[in-house]
């Protein structure tokens, strides 16, 4: 079944007359997924593909059950957006929206700690695990989606929402397929870190292995190396370390704006350096994952 989602989980989308809202709201439907209604205040009466529009995020939650909320307004909006629908009881928010300050996004991360909900972003695509729920816009039109994300055994986690689709086509192609990805986002602040989401999968009986995407600036990788260690892990983690010409140019950044290397320990090679000794295996090229998987799980 993979983590997080499940056949029966609904969600909401927040910003859903958006031009970015529509396209996803589209393809998530054609794609199986549930989703119970949309907000956008002011234009509440109104229908998307089929989908109500409402002006609150309570009107919605007063008359159904929503187990998710996905988030696309503009970022002075996003964190009313996101304290509206952890208010509302809403445990499960994925947020598209980039360019949050870091203040903002700490303050809803921390209400949503207060509140028992979990953070997936900002500034990612969201969760999906194949053939069960597409939660945001995780893998583009959903034929393509289908064709990228096959159902198997690996979880992906990436800051990347592209790379998470390059990552789980290879496996997929290689026949070994995915529970779930996440793309958790690529802003300085995310609400849930790598080490965050391990115990998900690994309490997890569909996944076998984990694959990782990891970018320059951070700790990420190492709270990952520092957690698998602690807890003993029983997957195998398997990692692809991107910007490693980022090791001669401190305080460069490219792409993401959380790809930032201020200190020596957040350079690819000392992230390189913390798993390997942690016992995860760092791939040197894309095409190398499936096999590390496969060589780690002797499948």
């Amino acid at each position: 079944m993979g983590i997080i989602l499940n056949d029966d989980f609904t969600f909401i989308v927040q910003g859903i007359t958006g031009r970015e809202a529509l396209n996803f709201t589209r393809e998530c439907l054609n794609y199986g997924s549930k989703i119970v209604g949309g907000v956008t205040p002011g234009r509440g009466g109104r229908e998307v593909y089929g989908v109500k529009v409402y002006d609150s995020v309570r009107e919605i939650t007063e008359q159904t059950r929503v187990d998710g909320s996905v988030i696309t307004v503009p970022y002075q909006f996003t964190p009313d957006a996101a304290f509206e629908a952890i208010d509302a009881g809403i445990k499960e928010i994925v947020i598209i929206t980039e360019g949050i300050q870091r203040k903002s996004a700490v303050e809803i991360i921390e209400f949503a700690k207060m509140h028992g909900a979990r953070v997936i972003g900002p500034n990612c695509l969201g969760v999906i695990s194949p053939g069960v729920c597409r939660f945001g816009s995780l893998g583009g039109p959903a034929e393509d989606c289908k064709k990228a994300f096959g159902p198997g055994s690996v979880g992906v986690m990436s800051r990347s929402g592209g790379m998470t689709t390059e990552i789980c086509n290879a496996l997929t192609v290689a026949g070994l397929g995915v529970s779930t990805a996440i793309s958790i986002g690529g802003d300085p602040v995310v609400g849930s870190s790598y080490a965050e989401l391990m115990p998900l999968f690994e309490d997890d009986p569909q996944t076998e292995a984990v694959v990782i995407y990891s970018e320059p600036g951070g700790p990420m990788e190492a709270q990952l190396a520092q957690w698998s260690q602690d807890n003993n892990s029983r997957l195998p983690i398997v990692a692809f370390v991107s910007g490693r010409f980022m090791d001669d140019m401190p305080g460069v950044s490219f792409g993401h704006a959380g790809t930032v290397v201020h200190r020596k320990v957040d350079s690819p090679a000392e992230k390189i350096r913390a798993m390997r000794a942690a016992g995860i295996s760092v791939a040197d090229l894309i095409g190398d994952i499936p096999r590390l998987v496969r060589e780690r799980t002797g499948g």
